[in-house]
């Protein structure tokens, strides 16, 4: 069973990926778990199922999770304003035309959500470069975050689509609002609750023991450069919210299938108003010639068009999330690449899981290289 799923895995591997891990849940069962290839390769050590991998972007869901559950206790509103929280982000300036100018629009807690609060992803900004190499500075988070607020947006807020630092942004706010370190509320929270014992969103950036070996692909080059650099890391006690935590397959599965299930970290309601699409027409545009055929609602790609029904979003290093309510499954998958040759096609995993659960066949674009700029999340 799940030929094509195996197939398409094994095309990972043929196409040089040095080891992945996907497991799949369908009514709260485990249906598939499937592995592959070497957690470090050199030393031909294969994947056990228990590596940690940094997860990316896949980090968000988890902070826009946690940030929703303080909207479910009524300690903000979606149309706040930032700055009632954050004075830092008060007098915003804005990248036009004819140079920079103050902004006209107050961004509002709901645009870092949803992506559309003007702010682009310049975490290495010549500003905060400054910033960061301050003697003795462990870029705490709020303080950091607050430094995010000097770099001109990208556009006015609420009237584009960008993928940014918001949901770092978001992580300061959790902590400003909760009254706890951002990274404690997570835990105490979200990964407690859940049992996710091996995840965290401030781990000590010299310690590697446990992970799956990283990479950066070369597309020039064709090769595979080891990479113990953890782009995301900006200071020992920075917990980045877009894209700082640490986590396993077997710990990410159980938050998703929280997310599934509803009711557990979240109300069903919550979850459900997460999974819409909230773009306009004109940020359709900017977001779909990134991510074609979907949408996007508080913080996840959602459902558009009728071209699926899950869920979910990814990490610039493999990892890939998606929760789907109306056939109860999840699957979440991993490997350790950045900017891998194979990003492109991770959304074809979940194709390829109904049409085996379907029992039937699907043309899967085996072989195409991905040639979108920039950043793949």
């Amino acid at each position: 069973m799940f030929e094509q799923t195996k197939a398409l895995c094994q095309h990972f591997l043929d196409m040089g990926i040095p080891g992945f891990d996907l497991i799949v849940y369908k009514d709260g069962e485990c249906i598939l778990r499937h592995m592959g290839g070497y957690a470090d390769p050199e030393n031909k050590i294969p994947m056990s199922g228990k590596e940690k991998y940094h997860i990316y972007s896949c980090s968000k869901l988890i902070t826009c999770a946690a940030a929703m559950q303080l909207w479910e206790k009524g300690l903000f509103s979606l149309e706040d304003h930032l700055c009632d929280y954050l004075p830092a982000f008060a007098e915003m300036t804005v990248k036009t035309e004819d140079g920079v100018r103050k902004a006209k629009n107050p961004i509002k807690i709901k645009h870092l959500f949803e992506m559309t609060a003007g702010m682009g992803y310049a975490m290495h900004d010549p500003v905060l470069e400054e910033y960061y190499a301050i003697p003795g500075n462990n870029c705490p988070t709020v303080e950091t975050i607050n430094m995010f607020a000097k770099v001109p947006l990208e556009y006015e807020p609420g009237e584009g689509w960008k993928y940014s630092f918001a949901h770092d942004v978001l992580g300061a706010l959790i902590e400003v609002i909760s009254g706890e370190k951002f990274e404690c509320y997570i835990k105490k929270h979200i990964f407690e609750p859940l049992g996710m014992d091996h995840s965290t969103f401030l781990h000590p950036i010299e310690d590697w023991e446990g992970f799956a070996k990283q990479y950066q692909y070369d597309a020039q080059t064709g090769e595979y450069v080891p990479v113990w650099r953890f782009w995301c890391h900006l200071g020992k006690e920075f917990a980045g919210g877009g894209g700082g935590c640490i986590s396993t397959v077997e710990d990410y599965i159980k938050f998703l299938e929280a997310l599934r299930i509803g009711d557990v970290i979240l109300k069903k309601e919550t979850i459900a108003m997460m999974a819409t699409d909230r773009l306009t027409p004109e940020q359709h545009v900017p977001f779909n010639k990134w991510k074609p055929g979907l949408g996007y609602g508080l913080g996840m790609r959602t459902p558009y068009r009728d071209t699926c029904t899950d869920f979910g979003w990814s990490g610039a290093a493999g990892a890939y999330a998606s929760v789907d309510p109306v056939n109860n499954m999840t699957f979440y998958y991993a490997q350790h690449v950045l900017k891998a040759p194979n990003r492109h096609l991770r959304q074809w995993i979940y194709n390829a899981l109904c049409a085996d659960l379907r029992g039937e066949k699907i043309d899967i674009p085996f072989g195409t290289r991905d040639e979108s700029p920039g950043l793949t999340f």
